[in-house]
C-alpha cells in the first residue's frame, strides 16, 4: 500500500494537543544539557585558503581524537567534509576558535538537543518542562518567552528565573553544504551531502552534572509527565564519570516508572567522543528506555562498530541493522530520522499514535531546514508545500513488500535539495516526536 500523506492533518490536531496539556498541567519534559553554539559562516573559498596553510597531510580523523591545534582543524573537518559526515569532535584549544576568527565570521545560536528541542516545542506554543546545565544569560535568552520551565529550590519557574552569573558553555559548529569543491593539495573533492560538525570547547559536559532538585521535582510529580526525553551523555569520556551518573538515574527512573507506568522514556543518541562509553550506557539504559532514537549515521556507526555494517541507502540492509540492534538493546522501539525519512521499528504501544510523532517531528525538523529557525504552525503550513521525498516514498512503498521481525512505521520527509540549515535539525525532530506521548 502507498503512504498516504496525513501531514495537513496532523499538523492541524496541534492546537487540541497544546490545549489538552494546559488544561491537564501534563508536560513533556526534556533533559540535560545545554550550551552556546558558536556558528561558522560557513565560506568554501575562505575554508580552501584555511587548508593551504593549515593542512599538511591527507584528510583524516582516527576515533577519539580532539581538535588541539588548527593543523587538527584543518585535517578533521576536511575530512568530514569531503565524506558528508556530521559528527562531534572535541576541541582542546580556545586559540583554534580565535584564529578561525581570521577566515570566517561566526554568530551565535542555541546549543543541547533538550535545549534546542524544547526551543521548537516552545515556538509551537508547547508548554515544556526542562533541566539544563549552562544557565548562563546568554542561553536563557534563546528559551525566553516561549512558555518554557525548569525547577528552582522544588518550584517550577519561568527559565528567567534560573540565569545564573556564569560565562556560557561553547560548541563551535561548521556546516558545509552539497556540492562545494575543498582542495586538498593538489586534489579537489566535492562535498557529497550537507552537513555540520560539532567541536565542543567544554569542560562541563564531561561530567555531565543534573542537579537534584529537578530529579527530585519530577519524582513528587510524576503523574505530570507525558514523556521524558533524555540526551546529553555524549561528551563524557571517563568511565567512572558515567557509571556515576547512570547509577544517579537509573534509581530516578525506576522511581519514575513505579509512579507513573504510562510515562514513555525517549532516549536520543548522538555521536560519542567515547565509544567505550556509548557501550556502556546503552547496555545499562537500554532496561529503563522504551524509545532509543538516532539518526541513519548513527545507526551506520554503530551496528558498524559491531560487525554489522548497514547500507543506510538501502532499506533491507537498514532493517537488519535495526533488528540486530533491538536484539542487543532491549527497548519497545528504534526511531530513525534521516533527511528522507523517518522510522519507528518495534512494538506498537497502547494509546501512542507513532506515525504522529513521526510525520510532526518531520515536518517542524524541515521547517527549520527550510528557513534556519524554529517554526511557528504557519511557517509549518508553508513547509507542506514541499514535495515528499521520493528515497523516503520508494522506502515506505518497499517496506510494505517485506517480511518483518517488528512493526514498522515509515513516513516520507519534505524534500529540499539544499536545505539552508543542518544544526539542530535532529534535535528538533526529536521534539516533534513527544507530540504523540500527550
Amino acid at each position: 500500500m502507498a503512504y498516504i500523506d496525513k501531514y495537513r492533518n496532523y499538523l492541524e490536531s496541534v492546537p487540541d494537543v497544546i490545549e489538552r496539556c494546559r488544561a491537564t498541567g501534563k508536560r513533556p519534559v526534556l533533559a540535560y544539557t545545554s550550551n552556546l553554539d558558536a556558528i561558522v559562516e560557513w565560506d568554501v573559498e575562505s575554508f580552501n585558503r584555511l587548508l593551504a596553510r593549515y593542512l599538511e597531510e591527507e584528510p583524516c580523523c582516527e576515533e577519539g581524537e580532539a581538535i588541539g591545534s588548527m593543523q587538527d582543524f584543518a585535517k578533521i573537518v576536511s575530512y568530514y567534509a569531503v565524506n558528508g559526515l556530521g559528527g562531534e569532535v572535541e576541541i582542546t584549544s580556545g586559540g583554534v576558535i580565535e584564529r578561525l576568527k581570521d577566515y570566517f565570521d561566526i554568530y551565535y545560536g542555541l546549543g543541547g538537543t533538550c535545549a534546542q528541542g524544547a526551543a521548537a516545542l516552545g515556538t509551537l506554543g508547547v508548554p515544556v518542562l526542562i533541566h539544563i546545565t549552562d544557565r548562563s544569560r546568554e542561553v536563557a535568552a534563546w528559551l525566553d518567552d516561549k512558555g518554557i520551565e525548569s525547577v528552582k529550590g522544588h518550584r517550577s519557574v519561568p527559565i528567567k528565573e534560573c540565569v545564573t552569573g556564569e560565562k556560557p558553555v561553547v560548541h563551535l559548529i561548521i556546516q558545509y553544504n552539497k556540492g562545494d569543491v575543498i582542495r586538498c593539495g593538489d586534489r579537489e573533492y566535492e562535498v557529497p551531502v550537507s552537513n555540520r560538525l560539532i567541536m565542543g570547547y567544554d569542560k562541563v559536559h564531561k561530567v555531565m552534572p543534573v542537579r537534584q532538585d529537578f530529579l527530585e521535582y519530577l519524582e513528587e510529580h510524576a503523574q505530570m509527565m507525558c514523556s521524558y526525553d533524555i540526551s546529553g551523555f555524549n561528551a563524557i569520556v571517563e568511565p567512572e564519570v558515567l557509571k556515576e551518573r547512570i547509577g544517579q538515574l537509573a534509581k530516578h527512573y525506576r522511581t519514575l516508572r513505579s509512579r507513573n507506568p504510562q510515562l514513555k522514556i525517549y532516549f536520543e543518541s548522538a555521536h560519542f567522543i567515547s565509544a567505550g562509553c556509548r557501550d556502556l550506557l546503552y547496555d545499562t539504559l537500554a532496561g529503563y528506555m522504551d524509545i532509543m532514537g538516532m539518526n541513519e549515521e548513527e545507526l551506520v556507526d554503530l551496528a558498524g562498530k559491531k560487525a554489522h555494517p548497514v547500507d543506510k541507502d538501502d532499506i533491507t540492509s537498514v532493517i537488519k541493522g535495526l533488528d540486530y540492534m533491538l536484539e542487543l538493546y532491549p527497548v519497545k522501539g528504534i526511531v530513525m530520522h534521516s533527511k528522507d525519512y523517518a522510522l519507528y521499528y518495534g512494538e506498537m504501544m497502547e494509546g501512542v499514535d507513532v506515525e504522529m510523532g513521526l510525520t510532526l517531528g518531520s515536518l517542524m525538523s524541515g521547517t527549520r531546514a527550510r528557513i534556519g529557525r524554529y517554526g511557528t504552525m504557519d511557517d509549518c503550513r508553508d513547509s507542506l508545500k514541499l514535495p515528499l521525498s521520493p528515497t523516503g516514498t520508494r522506502f515506505a512503498q518497499a517496506l510494505d513488500e517485506m517480511e518483518l521481525q517488528h512493526k514498522a512505521v515509515l513516513v516520507p520527509s519534505r524534500y529540499m535539495e539544499k536545505p539552508r540549515y543542518t544544526i539542530g535539525l535532529g534535535d528538533t525532530f526529536v521534539a516533534g516526536m513527544q507530540l504523540c506521548f500527550m
